[in-house]
């Protein structure tokens, strides 16, 4: 696919991963890989994924986590464990979020969070 037809958050994710300022969760390594197909499907992504090093996390991510859940949860807005976890490991790195997923637009108008748009 030539450059000028890929979407902008595929050259964004293009620009972070050749710079090295990417970083992965070993929760999104697990979502990624989930659900794939086939056997040979799964292991080229397993690879591919292996370039990166997962995130360390730390007791202050989980609870961090815990309390941007309760926060949202408290708002009506509803969202899972593994997507605050997301939430809480970059507000405590103070990074954004690269994600085409829209629930984090709206964790955002309840959290201190950062999307790379």
């Amino acid at each position: 696919m030539p450059a000028a037809a890929e979407p902008a958050q595929v050259m964004v994710l293009r620009d972070l991963v050749i710079d090295g300022r990417a970083v992965m969760l070993g929760a999104i390594r697990q979502e990624l890989l989930s659900g794939i197909k086939t056997a040979p499907q799964f292991e080229t992504l397993r690879q591919a994924l292996a370039a990166f090093d997962d995130l360390q996390l730390h007791p202050a991510d989980f609870e961090r986590a815990a309390s941007f859940f309760n926060r949202c949860r408290s708002k009506g807005v509803q969202g899972s464990n593994t997507d605050f976890l997301i939430c809480a490991a970059a507000v405590g790195r103070d990074l954004p979020i690269l994600t085409t997923d829209g629930d984090f637009a709206l964790y955002q108008k309840h959290l201190p969070i950062q999307l790379l748009r």
